[in-house]
């Protein structure tokens, strides 16, 4: 297989995954049974409800977080299955976002998470001696599995093995061989489009003796005397296999039953996830399962464009990273496949991988847009033209316009539900520098004003940084630094970067064409302010930061304040900053913890620099544990504002509080990371402004 081949398929099956999940999520349990849906929607041929943008969904954070297992592990002998529940307790906000936090022995995960939190390590924490047999076999087992079927192409063994250690941390008995199974028929269909062949490859990889192969045995025999009628196999799920004999919120057995139906009656992806979303049961897990085997195994010709078209090529998540939670599904499914390379010991081609933290798009991939979108819906339109993105404008006149952009931050009026809270840091800042080439194909027309802008969220104001009048059809590059003093963009954050498209001809010689955009790129160091006044509270959380516990509140127009019996922490920023100078302001109204933050990692990576537990020092935050890098013993004064400063270079770490002498440290093991606000013991504190430059 080339590697062209290959990334094509990834794709198709990650799309497959998105798919099935946002055309099931709307029809989950437990009130949508399968005689309701079938009596509202009928035959299933389309998405049952649209969405401005498909919010996070637990069966797609756990496939992208968890597998970040294998990036923060040093080397692949080093990996198991404690490296995945660091993953786990890292990149989850306890008890928002992630998966579904149902309360412990009641919640498969909830209870693992709360057992590792506890010390229980995996697999311990995810085994029938520790939590019983019926949480352990509930369905996550293979709903957080896909991504590793991605990583082994043709490798039912490995993908089996790994997805077995993955999923060891929540689950156990028939859950792990659920795991298996999905994992290794994804491997599979990266050779065949054979469903038999891929259901006999992922069973060699599972106990003949147990459950779950007898439940795909036995979807298999009522096929094969009864092939065209999944209704009537559906009956005999219900009849024989159903919940009422598997105990639980959501057991693995009776929806493994509606995957292999699914598999066996749709045959394509488009068919197969409509009888898993129609057959109720656990709909968008289903259906995401058998997505991303069929993507897979169909590759992008299998991708339906109406199914396709409103994923809009991204993906929200709902993890502690506001960063990581705005996905570009090209560019991670290129980082996927050289993760994949990388672990089995295979060169990674140049070109292929894209750098975490950047934003690189060349529409390469077939049919990609990148997240891009138009403002004039009416008038243009967007297809992948397969050397780049077109823009096709229909018979405008001026004054007529239309933006051409990319979103790189979301706000709650963004969508239509809140389901898994997602919150979000901007993946683009004033002080970066964005390029890109376009090129006009006129059908008719004069002249056309082309200007580069990004947009302020907070007033919804463009900001134009580059102009031009075009009327040749020659290739234009263009490259603008955000301006970060621009003073309509002070303290606001950027939610719209492109092109804004405006007509200049007659109505006798109306502008008709294409406009071309080539590549799109943003790159180099940021420098903003977060002005806190500027800032709102959305999905629980003050923008654009995520919180991992405590009560956060804007207060005035001055402080952002937490209050917390023992942990409140903000995080925001490029995930991947690496030396970075931070300024802002705190002031203690109880307590004696408040601390700037940098190249923080997750719930439990990060420099930490400022007052804590009676000391005034530079901190690091490793698993469970707060290191003192370098400290003098100096308790806060209360009610005193503090001016702070931080800064990382390299290796070498500086902290400045007013009123105290500088401290210096040296710790090189935290390469990058988010930056933001903390305390680590019981108290109350105002946080101010936070200016942030990358160095």
């Amino acid at each position: 297989m080339t590697t062209e081949t290959y990334l094509q398929r990834v794709y198709a099956g990650f799309l497959g995954m998105n798919i099935g999940i946002r055309l099931g999520a709307p029809v989950e349990p437990s009130q949508w049974t399968s005689e309701r849906i079938e009596r509202f929607y009928g035959d299933i041929r389309s998405y049952v409800k649209s969405f401005k943008n498909f919010a996070a969904d637990d069966d797609a954070n756990g496939p992208v977080f968890f597998l970040r297992a294998l990036n923060d592990t040093p080397s692949t002998e080093a990996f198991d299955c404690s490296s995945v529940a660091e993953a786990w307790l890292n990149y989850s906000r306890e008890g928002v976002g992630m998966f579904w936090w149902g309360g412990y022995g009641v919640s498969t995960e909830h209870t693992a998470y709360l057992n590792l939190k506890a010390g229980i390590p995996a697999p311990r924490s995810g085994s029938m001696e520790i939590n019983g047999k019926t949480l352990a076999e509930q369905i996550g087992g293979q709903i957080f599995i896909d991504t590793w079927g991605f990583l082994f192409p043709e490798d039912c063994r490995n993908a089996a093995r790994y997805a077995r250690i993955a999923a060891s941390v929540s689950h156990d008995g028939e859950g792990l061989e659920g795991a298996a199974f999905i994992a290794a028929a994804i491997a599979k269909a990266f050779e065949t489009e054979d469903v038999d062949a891929i259901l006999d490859a992922a069973l060699a990889q599972i106990s003949a003796s147990s459950t779950y192969a007898a439940v795909v045995n036995a979807v298999r025999d009522f096929h094969a005397k009864n092939p065209g009628d999944w209704r009537l196999c559906l009956t005999y799920l219900q009849q024989n296999w159903g919940y009422d004999r598997y105990p639980g919120i959501c057991h693995i057995i009776p929806n493994a039953g509606v995957c292999i139906m699914a598999l066996l009656y749709g045959k394509t992806l488009s068919r197969a996830v409509e009888i898993a979303t129609m057959a109720g049961w656990d709909t968008d897990c289903n259906a995401g399962n058998v997505g991303s085997i069929l993507g897979v195994a169909g590759s992008l010709q299998a991708v339906e464009d109406h199914y396709r078209a409103p994923l809009n090529d991204m993906l929200v998540l709902s993890g502690i990273s506001g960063y990581l939670n705005i996905l570009d599904i090209p560019t991670y499914v290129r980082q996927l496949c050289a993760l994949s390379l990388r672990t089995r010991g295979l060169e990674v081609p140049e070109g292929l991988d894209r750098n975490e933290g950047t934003i690189d798009f060349d529409f390469s991939l077939p049919g990609s847009i990148h997240g891009f979108r138009v403002s004039n819906p009416n008038a243009c339109s967007l297809a992948n033209t397969g050397d780049g993105l077109g823009m096709r404008y229909d018979r405008m006149v001026r004054p007529q316009s239309c933006r051409l952009y990319y979103k790189p931050f979301y706000r709650r009026s963004d969508f239509d539900d809140e389901r898994y809270m997602p919150v979000f840091s901007p993946t683009v800042y004033p002080g970066q520098t964005v390029s890109l080439a376009y090129q006009l194909e006129k059908f008719s027309g004069e002249s056309v004003l082309i200007s580069a802008y990004v947009r302020n969220t907070t007033t919804a104001e463009l900001v134009v940084f580059t102009n031009e009048v075009v009327y040749d059809e020659e290739v234009h590059e263009l490259s603008f630094v955000i301006d970060p003093n621009h003073p309509k963009l002070k303290g606001a954050m950027i939610d719209e970067v492109g092109l804004l498209f405006e007509a200049n001809s007659p109505a006798k010689n109306r502008d008709f064409g294409v406009l071309h955009l080539q590549y799109f790129r943003v790159s180099g160091k940021a420098d903003y302010t977060i002005a806190i006044g500027m800032q709102s509270k959305e999905f629980a959380s003050i923008t654009p930061f995520s919180h991992n516990h405590g009560a956060w509140e804007v207060v005035g127009k001055r402080w952002m304040e937490a209050m917390t019996l023992d942990h409140a922490e903000a995080m925001t920023g490029n995930y991947f900053s690496k030396d970075v100078s931070l300024h802002s302001s705190l002031i203690l109204h109880s307590g004696r913890s408040a601390l700037l933050s940098l190249r923080v990692q997750g719930a439990r990576r990060g420099y930490y620099g400022g007052f804590h537990q009676g000391k005034l020092g530079i901190f690091k935050h490793a698993g469970d544990k707060m290191i003192v890098l370098a400290a003098v013993e100096q308790l806060p004064a209360l009610e005193t504002e503090y001016e702070i400063a931080f800064r990382t270079e390299g290796a070498n770490l500086h902290l400045e509080v007013s009123g105290f002498a500088p401290l210096e440290a040296v710790d090189g093991s935290l390469a990058y990371g988010m930056v933001g606000f903390a305390l680590y013991e019981r108290g109350r504190v105002g946080f101010g402004n936070l200016q942030i430059k990358e160095n």
